[in-house]
C-alpha cells in the first residue's frame, strides 16, 4: 500500500489518513488507488464498526485532484485521465456512503473538489476553525464529481448549492456549521482528538441500528413517504432483531450503562 495512505485498526475504529502534507493531500493516481483500496476494506471488514477520515498536516484536508500530475497525463491521453471518476472517486464514494457503519471526517484544513465531496460523504463532519471548503470545479472548467451534486444539495439546498457550484469560493468553517456542512468546529489543534473522541463513542455504540439510520435517511432522500414508511418497518425489524437492542433494553431497564457488541 502507498504511504500516501495510512490506515489504521484500533478497537473498531479504522482510521484513514491522506498522507500527503507536502501537497495539500491532493490526490495523485497512487493516492486514489491506495484510498479507494482502504475505503473498501474498512466498509467491508465486519471488526470494523466505524471509520475516520482525515489527513496530515494543518493545511490542507484534501485539495482534490493533483493537477500537476493531472496535466501531464492529459496531454498523454485525455480520455483516459478522465476515467478517474469512474476508476477511483465513485468506487470510493459508494463505499463510505454505503458502509454499515458511520463514518466521521476529520476536516483540518482546506477541502475542495473531490476532498469536499469525500468530506460531504461522511455521515459526520467535525471541522477545524481554520478549515475551509471550496467545490472548486467550474475554477477549472469541470462539472461535479465524487458525489457533490447529489451530496451537496441535499446539505445545504439546491439553490445555495447552485451558488456554490456555479461561482466557487472558500467557505469558512463558521459559515460551512451554518450551512450544516460542519457538525461540529473546534480548534484546530484539537482537530484529530475530537474526531477521534466522536468516532469512537461511534465505534462503541450500536452497530446495526446505525448501518440502518444510514440506509433509511438515503432511502427517504428519495422515495415518497409510503416507500419510505415501509422501509422503516423493514429496517427497525431488523434492528430489533439485533443484540444490541436487547442490551440497551435490558441496561434501561436495570438502569445501567450498555455495552454494545455491534451486532
Amino acid at each position: 500500500m502507498a504511504d500516501t495512505v495510512l490506515y489504521e485498526v484500533s478497537d473498531g475504529l479504522a482510521t484513514i489518513t491522506l498522507n500527503r502534507p507536502e501537497a495539500m493531500n491532493a490526490l495523485s493516481v497512487a493516492t486514489k488507488v491506495a484510498l479507494r483500496e482502504v475505503v473498501e476494506t474498512a466498509a467491508t471488514d465486519t471488526a470494523v464498526r466505524a471509520i475516520l477520515l482525515t489527513a496530515a498536516g494543518e493545511r490542507a484536508f484534501c485539495v482534490g485532484q493533483d493537477l500537476k500530475e493531472h496535466i501531464g497525463l492529459l496531454a498523454q491521453d485525455p480520455a483516459q485521465t478522465m476515467t478517474t471518476v469512474r476508476e477511483h472517486y465513485n468506487p470510493i464514494v459508494r463505499a463510505l456512503t454505503q458502509a454499515p457503519k458511520p463514518v466521521v471526517a476529520g476536516v483540518n484544513g482546506v477541502a475542495a473538489g473531490a476532498g469536499f465531496g469525500f468530506a460531504l460523504a461522511a455521515d459526520y463532519r467535525v471541522v477545524a476553525d481554520t478549515a475551509s471548503f471550496n467545490t472548486s470545479f467550474a475554477g477549472v472548467a469541470l462539472t461535479a464529481d465524487s458525489g457533490v451534486s447529489w451530496t451537496l444539495p441535499r446539505v445545504v439546498g439546491p439553490g445555495r448549492a447552485a451558488d456554490l457550484l456555479l461561482f466557487p469560493r472558500n467557505i469558512s468553517a463558521q459559515e460551512a456549521y451554518e450551512l450544516g456542512i460542519a457538525n461540529r468546529v473546534v480548534p484546530s489543534a484539537e482537530l484529530r482528538v475530537e474526531a477521534e473522541k466522536v468516532a469512537r463513542k461511534l465505534a462503541a455504540g450500536p452497530t446495526v441500528a446505525y448501518a440502518a439510520l444510514k440506509e433509511a435517511v438515503a432511502f427517504g432522500a428519495s422515495h415518497s413517504l409510503e416507500e419510505t414508511l415501509e422501509k422503516e418497518d423493514e429496517l427497525q425489524t431488523l434492528a430489533g432483531a439485533s443484540e444490541d437492542h436487547g442490551i440497551a433494553v435490558r441496561a434501561f431497564v436495570n438502569k445501567e450503562k450498555p455495552v454494545y457488541l455491534g451486532r
